[in-house]
């Protein structure tokens, strides 16, 4: 027998272990969060200065991955996250689209096996036929259209099906979105309760996605910190993550000040046209403190999803639910760099940049504003990744995820550093809980999955089995197989080219070893190609080639 198959023998006899154990027992509860534009070390158990001591507790007492990717931008990952596809299968290959009917989604998978199923929050992936209530949810609150809303609105988010009665009082003068999820979580939860059934939830937050927007008081407390600057505390984060034994070998580098990728049809750089971000000391003190302001305000966004976090784990704790509540915590992306190292105000895409000054500085995140944090903070999110949210660069697909269950994995506290994908969650549920993936959705055919279930790393000392990864974005273009990956950088470079990394010996992308492994790159490249025929992305058109610093 081959090694390679051998090995991949015994990661199926370990899997199948594993269901056989679960099958046996209690089926756990799922809880999936989503965080939206989460950088990759925001939270503090990945090295972050925000606080989010709820997140990092079930960091410390379950899994936390290195190597778990995401599809480069929202609604394509989120595709992914729910499906088990790759994005362009489930039909939504970039930035718009809608779920198709040659996929099943998590829910319609989970409630076939007796789950009670509901989402809370942002959808992005489809209206009509593709609302949540149409792909398996029992119940929705939250926002099905559009990549962000104002937070301060609560005209801006529906209760489905629509003829629910909210069971969520909703106060006017008090409502913020990220609470209301949280509210609507734990509404959700009790229904579970009630019904005497597994359940599962899907919260998906929109924050910190853009516009940042958070209660003033919230806000305070980080501004002498972010007026520290991006500079001081990308270096503190990264000597945290050695601390803490993420950049656990000399391989791992903090990356230079990341490239401003600039966009054609935008007020993008506003008046900047450095290439790469600017140090913070080079810009004048009104700039600086306009955006300590604006990093505090995501900060503070950050801190009230895990505020959320912390008032459901208490519940769950009190319900007697949370030893066998199986939680996963994640990102859509990277961070996000739009438009530039100082953000904008305004509608994205045609928005301009606003200095705020004096009393303006005080009402920066309430209502009626509507502003992004910029390039260069996102690059401080990303920490100790290149680039951003879009790209295929590491700090575009990387994504912290948190795995807690108790009565599941085993050795908890480890990190885990096998490559994963989004794609992942799909059977790494259906292998959990005992559900059967379908072959047919309503009489038609679906595509078999294309992740890899994760719970042979619940046990310690079983690795995944190997296997390719690809990625694309607009143009922007990714593989890893073992340790290499090739990536494309659309949008970055006038003329890109592909560019090779190794990343166990360089796993922030710094010495680009194509130039010395040709055939290599020929084969990753043919690869991918492959890939992006199989998938559906071999006639899309490509995303024209930029100049970012004309």
């Amino acid at each position: 027998m081959k090694r390679s198959t051998l090995f991949t023998g015994l990661i199926l006899l370990a899997a199948a272990s594993f269901e056989a154990s679960a099958a046996g027992a209690e089926r756990p509860n799922v809880l999936i969060i989503v965080a939206d534009d989460l950088g990759f070390s925001d939270l503090g158990c990945y090295g972050g200065e925000i606080p989010t001591p709820n997140i990092d507790a079930l960091a410390t007492n379950g899994l936390r991955f290195t190597r778990f990717s995401n599809s480069a931008r929202c609604c394509p990952s989120r595709a992914s996250l729910l499906t088990g596809l790759h994005p362009a299968q489930a039909g939504i290959p970039n930035f718009a689209g809608s779920l198709n009917d040659q996929c099943v989604t998590f829910a319609e998978v989970l409630g076939g096996a007796g789950y009670s199923t509901y989402a809370v929050g942002k959808w992005h992936v489809g209206l009509g036929k593709a609302l949540p209530t149409a792909r398996g949810f029992a119940e929705f609150y939250g926002y099905p259209g559009g990549h962000s809303q104002d937070q301060w609105t609560p005209g801006n988010y529906q209760r489905l099906p629509a003829d629910r009665a909210p069971e969520v009082a909703i106060d006017p003068d008090k409502f913020y979105a990220t609470d209301a999820f949280t509210d609507y979580a734990l509404e959700f939860i009790r229904q579970g309760e009630t019904s005497k059934k597994p359940w599962l939830l899907y919260l998906a937050h929109s924050s910190p996605h853009f516009p940042l927007q958070a209660p003033a008081e919230s806000v305070k407390p980080f501004l002498e910190t972010y007026r520290r600057g991006w500079d001081v505390l990308r270096e503190e984060r990264f000597t945290r993550m050695k601390k803490i034994g993420l950049a656990n070998h000399d391989g791992w580098s903090l990356s230079e000040r990341s490239m401003v990728p600039l966009e054609e049809n935008n007020a993008i750089a506003n008046g900047y046209s450095g290439k790469q971000n600017p140090a913070w000391d080079s810009l004048p003190a009104d700039r600086r403190e306009d955006l300590a302001h604006r990093m505090a305000i995501y900060a503070a966004m950050v801190r009230h999803v895990d505020e959320g976090v912390g008032r459901i784990v208490a519940h769950l704790k009190s319900s007697g639910q949370f030893d066998n509540t199986l939680i996963l915590f994640t990102s859509d992306n990277g961070a996000c760099y739009e438009w530039g190292p100082f953000g904008f105000d305004g509608k994205s895409r045609t928005g301009n940049t606003t200095l705020h000054q004096g009393a303006a500085l005080e009402s920066m995140g309430g209502p009626d504003t509507h502003m992004a944090y910029g390039s260069a903070w996102a690059n401080l999110c990303n920490t100790p990744f290149r680039n951003y949210k879009h790209h295929t660069h590491q700090g575009g697909i990387v994504s912290p995820l948190v795995v807690h269950w108790p009565a599941g994995v085993r050795s908890p506290g480890r990190w885990v550093k096998d490559p994963a994908h989004v794609m992942d969650v799909m059977p790494t549920l259906v292998s959990v809980t005992g559900a059967t993936y379908p072959a047919e959705r309503n009489g038609k055919r679906i595509q078999p999955v294309e992740g890899t279930s994760l719970a042979p790393t619940f046990q310690p000392g079983t690795d995944l089995p190997p296997r390719s990864i690809a990625t694309q974005h607009e143009g922007s273009r990714a593989i890893t197989r073992g340790d290499w990956k090739l990536v494309w950088a659309d949008g970055l470079a006038e003329n890109p080219v592909w560019e090779l990394y190794h990343l166990t010996r360089d796993p922030c992308e710094i010495n680009d070893l194509a130039p010395s492994n040709p055939d290599l790159v020929k084969s990753l490249s043919a690869e991918w190609n492959q890939w992006a025929t199989r998938t559906g992305l071999a006639n899309l058109k490509k995303r024209k080639n930029r100049n970012p610093n004309p």
